[in-house]
């Protein structure tokens, strides 16, 4: 589940995965993306769809009946992958006009899918193409934010609900990334909060129903997060008794992280204070549907030593696969053995030690993992790494070097 951090620092050893770790279509479809590459090295991305359409399907058993789950297209916007989602989960959240568009082009027809709207810094352009559909709800990051939906939705001939966001006052939960508790660029402080309502309410072109929260990114702690669930309702509430709005909705985001977040319990938590009837709980997941259903692998491009380090050269790196370098999370990987070799010179290659996993960009920062301890790498094998299904080419620095881009595919061919 998403990212084993709390297994490993960053820079301890820890031997290599084996290749029996990896799934058999998985390596089979990298060993096919190899022969076909020609003289270019591979990077790659392999996503199994089903994974997260079994992720979401269970997280969607784990909630109570009052819950909707909207998937967060900002981890994956992957076509096979919203594809596999569209029916396992209540709808998407979108936060740009891209993914908007992405998740139209994944799931064809009218009324095919339910989309909310959340995020900062709403172009016009994505409020008129938003208008145009059946739009659950969008939710506004300030004042102005607000004044602007209004706006669009006017121009539209539409009234359209939104949810305010707000950046709580209380301690944040832990998390990869805090988005509130501090001094942050989303949402209104709730010492705001009773203005921007006042204008919602006033502006004849929206409908103000509830409020909008997202504190943190990959919460491990589900008692907590639970707590954090309530605090969200009890908020909501107070504000529905002194300023009149809601709650209908209550938007708690996203952040449920992986193991070892117990769903089971948060689940039961959960059931055990349930919403005033007729409000409806919103969670917005992302890394928890689809870092699971993907690998990202890259070819070695060259094996050296460099004083009592040994580097792995590898054909892509943070310009592909980003975030983990960026929260300095510790990530596992697995060594595929490529026999063919079209060089005609020595193969170097190291045994049985720990090597840094280094990119290809011009700088020191472009390092993947270190200390994963090889029993064998040669320059040509390929290095696998799971749990590369959320902000893995959607969240990368593609533009430094421009190199090419990562490929991008299935399990089996897909177009």
């Amino acid at each position: 589940m998403p990212w084993p951090a709390q297994q490993w620092s960053t820079a301890a050893e820890r031997p290599a995965l084996p290749v029996s770790a990896l799934p058999g279509p998985v390596v089979d479809r990298l060993y096919a993306l190899a022969r076909a590459s020609g003289d270019e090295p591979l990077s790659a991305f392999v996503y199994e769809p089903g994974r997260a359409a079994r992720a979401a399907a269970e997280l969607r058993a784990a909630l109570p009946e009052w819950a909707e789950v909207f998937y967060a297209v900002k981890a994956n916007a992957f076509p096979a992958v919203l594809g596999a989602l569209a029916p396992a989960v209540d709808g998407f959240d979108v936060s740009s006009l891209g993914e908007l568009r992405a998740v139209r082009a994944a799931c064809p027809g009218p009324g095919a899918v339910r989309t909310i709207a959340t995020g900062p810094g709403k172009t016009d352009r994505m409020l008129r193409e938003l208008l145009r559909t059946d739009v659950a709800f969008i939710s506004v990051e300030s004042g102005l934010e607000l004044r602007r939906v209004a706006g669009a939705a006017a121009r539209a001939g539409r009234t359209v609900p939104v949810v305010v966001r707000v950046n709580p006052g209380g301690g944040p939960l832990d998390g990869a990334l805090r988005m509130a508790g501090h001094a942050t660029q989303f949402g209104v402080p709730e010492d705001a909060l009773g203005d921007v309502l006042a204008t919602a309410r006033a502006l004849p072109s929206v409908t103000p129903v509830g409020l909008h929260f997202h504190v943190v990114s990959n919460n491990l702690d589900a008692a907590g997060h639970a707590a954090y669930v309530r605090s969200c309702l009890e908020l909501s509430a107070r504000a529905a008794r002194r300023h009149g709005v809601g709650p209908e909705v209550v938007d708690v985001g996203g952040g449920i992280g992986g193991a070892p977040f117990d769903l089971r319990c948060f689940g039961e938590l959960l059931a055990a204070t349930p919403p005033p009837d007729g409000t409806r709980v919103v969670f917005e997941p992302g890394r928890r549907l689809v870092a699971d259903c993907g690998w990202f692998t890259a070819e070695v491009t060259d094996v050296k030593r460099v004083g009592d380090t040994a580097f792995a050269v590898l054909g892509g790196g943070i310009n592909h696969f980003m975030l983990p370098a960026l929260l300095e999370v510790a990530l596992d990987a697995a060594v595929l053995p490529v026999e063919e070799w079209p060089y005609d010179c020595p193969r170097p290659e190291v045994r049985d030690t720990p090597v840094s996993l280094a990119g290809p960009l011009c700088t020191p920062e472009d390092i993947l993992a270190r200390g994963i301890r090889v029993p064998r790498l040669r320059a040509g094998d390929m290095v696998v790494f799971p749990l590369a299904g959320a902000y893995g080419w959607e969240f990368s620095v593609s533009g430094f070097l421009s190199r090419e881009a990562a490929v991008r595919t299935t399990t089996v061919p897909w177009a």
